[in-house]
Order: structure tokens, then sequence, then C-alpha cells
């Protein structure tokens, strides 16, 4: 039997935005990501894909330099590699990833790319629906339900293929306007599917977005009772998302609908903040926090998507107690679990238990938060 072909491309810009604020690192926001101090986070995550594989039947096919190969050579499986396709320049684009990603077509049984939905889109404009492919988590906002829940379940995904235990189905490939998304407009755009290998609860499922009258009073509900309960001398830190960002209206306050708010004795104190601002603001007001996050709809996730401002050294200080979920009902009658993925395993771990979610005004429901 011959040996599985694994093909495998970063993008090693991929979820740069995230902890400095900026929801993505689309064109230009690149640099000024790279401006505000951002950190590679794709090399790290691809790393510890590939230390996550057990199994050693299976072969590598890897782009080169920083799109994949100064990673696997860094990785338990540097042995492993039987072409490298390139040439990669420096300073990387979409057109790298579509042109590495055709010339694999044919060569390879599964595609792995780490990246976010910018490169799931990436992707399937070169690949479509000819080869299953799977995403290894690492950008800022993943909506697509393309991505394995963490690097870790990626490789157990990858284990189970190379057995055959996977089920191939086709998941769609979500984006949003990123200059629209950083002004606080949600707009999801269905670009296509990918194949997609599915085992257990390891794949993510899409983003899913509620709207409606009853909707908007239940967001009322959470919001008042939240407000009510808060002690004048307490930090609150508003996460993203409508139901959140209701908080800030009652308020009376300004807010970003999708980054992270301050406010102290019911006045703003910091919008849009980064992640350094965050634990800056947090030592000041000597860590006598509340912070409020609510859910990724059909997702699950309450950290590691979209919100990487709250990083783990910031969840380490504030501490669980201090964090409160939110979810209207009808987001959270579709979550039986809750998921987590913050790039520290250890403090995942630590998270994963029982918790209460707040669901309308003094009314509260439990759920599991699971790891991989």
């Amino acid at each position: 039997m011959s040996k599985v072909r694994l093909g495998f491309i970063v993008n090693p810009i991929a979820g740069m935005g995230g902890a400095v604020g900026l929801k993505g690192t689309d064109g230009e926001a690149y640099n000024e990501a790279l401006k505000r101090g951002a950190e590679p986070v794709a090399p790290r995550r691809a790393l510890e894909f590939l230390n996550s594989i057990s199994a050693v039947d299976f072969a590598i096919i890897v782009a080169d330099g920083c799109m994949g190969l100064n990673v696997v050579v860094e990785s338990r499986h540097r042995d492993r590699v039987v072409e490298t396709i390139g040439p990669v320049p420096d300073r990387t684009s979409r057109n790298d990833t579509i042109r590495i990603a055709r010339e694999m077509v044919g060569k390879i049984d599964l595609l792995v790319f780490v990246g976010g939905d910018g490169t799931a889109r990436d992707i399937y404009e070169a690949v479509d629906t000819k080869i299953p492919v799977l995403g290894v988590p690492s950008g800022v906002k993943m909506f697509s339900a393309v991505f394995a829940t963490t690097p870790r379940s990626a490789a157990r995904v990858f284990e189970e293929f190379i057995r055959g235990g996977c089920v191939i189905v086709e998941r769609e490939v979500l984006d949003i306007d990123e200059d629209a998304y950083r002004r606080g407009v949600l707009n999801v755009k269905l670009y296509g599917f990918l194949k997609i290998p599915v085992f257990g609860e390891m794949v993510q499922s899409s983003k899913t977005v509620f709207s409606s009258y009853n909707e908007e009073e239940n967001k009322i509900g959470i919001a008042k009772f939240v407000i009510e309960n808060l002690s004048r001398d307490t930090l609150l830190i508003l996460g993203p998302g409508s139901t959140v960002k209701k908080i800030a209206e009652l308020l009376s306050q300004p807010y970003t609908l999708m980054g992270f708010d301050a406010y102290y004795d019911g006045k703003v104190v910091g919008l849009d903040l980064s992640e350094k601002e965050l634990f800056d603001l947090i030592n000041r007001y000597n860590r006598k926090v509340l912070i409020v996050l609510s859910p990724i709809g059909g997702q699950g996730f309450i950290l590691g998507r979209g919100n990487q401002q709250l990083s783990p050294r910031i969840i380490r200080i504030v501490g669980l107690n201090n964090i409160l979920i939110v979810a209207t009902r009808s987001k959270i009658r579709d979550l039986k679990t809750l998921r987590v993925d913050t790039g520290d395993s250890n403090l995942d771990r630590e998270i994963c238990r029982y918790v209460k979610v707040l669901v309308d005004y003094n009314e509260f429901i439990t759920r599991k938060i699971v790891c991989d």
C-alpha cells in the first residue's frame, strides 16, 4: 500500500492582525499590523499541527520557504518531505497560494493549509472540489466550515484520513469584507465549497447569523441584567458581537461591533482595543474587571475566533471567574458545547469545564467547554 501524500501550505501572515485589533491581514492591513508590532501566528500553529501527528505512513509535498518548508524542517516529520514546490518570494501573496495549490493537484491525496477564511478562498480558487482539503485554523476570523477546531484536531483528522476513517463532505467557504468588518458591518458571503474530511466533531461548522424581533428583546434582557449587577468600581470589557454590544447601547455609550471596548462607571474608556492596550488597561484598574463574551453562532467558540486580542496572558491575570459568557436563546439552542482555541494548549485544558451562560434577564443555563 502506497503512502498517503500530504500537501502542505502555510499562509505566513495569517492571523497577524488579531492581537493588534485589525480583524484581518488582507491588503494594506498587513502593513498596518507590522507597524503595530504584530508577530507571526501561522508558523506556530503549523508546527503544532505537524508535531501532533503520531502517524508515520505518509509523505509530504510542501511549499518552499516561509510557506511551509521552514516549518516542516523544524518538526518531527522533516524526513518525510519528498518534494518542495516554489519559488516563494519573501513577501508572499494570494497568487503564490493559488499557484502552488494548483501545482499540487494530481500529486497529493489531501491538501492541508494553515490560514483563515481568505486563505480558504484562495485554495478554493485553485483546487475547487478536485481534491480533499483541510484547514488548520490560524486566521483572525474563520467563518468557513473547512477548518478543524484546533491544530491538534487537524492532526487527528489527518490520522483518521490515513486510516480511511473520515467521511468526505462538501463544506462552505465563507468570507467577509474586512474593511466593512472594521467598521462594524458584518457581511458574510458564500464563495463556494471544498471537499473536507470529517471525523467526529473535529471540524467546525460555518458561522450562523441570527436576527429577529424576539432576538432583540432577548439581547436587551441580557444587557439589563449585566448592567444592574455590575459594581461601579469594576472595569467592564465588552467583546465582539451584537449581543454583547447591546450593553453599550443601553449605557448610551459608543462601541465597535467587532472589537473590544472598555467602560468604567458607565463611561467609555477605550474603543477597539489591541491586546497590549487591554493588558495595560486591566493592570491600570488593578485587575478588577468583568469581560463579557458571546460564542460564535453555529460554531460555539468563545475564545480564539475573532477575539485574539484576549490573549492567554490576559485570560490568566483576569481569571475565568471574571469572564461572563452570554448568548441569546436561539443561538445557545443550537450549541450543545462551547469551544476554545487560545493557542495555548495548557490554558485550553484549564478552561475546559462546565460554565454558566446568561441567556436572558437573570436566567442561566449550563454548557460544557470542550477542548481537544
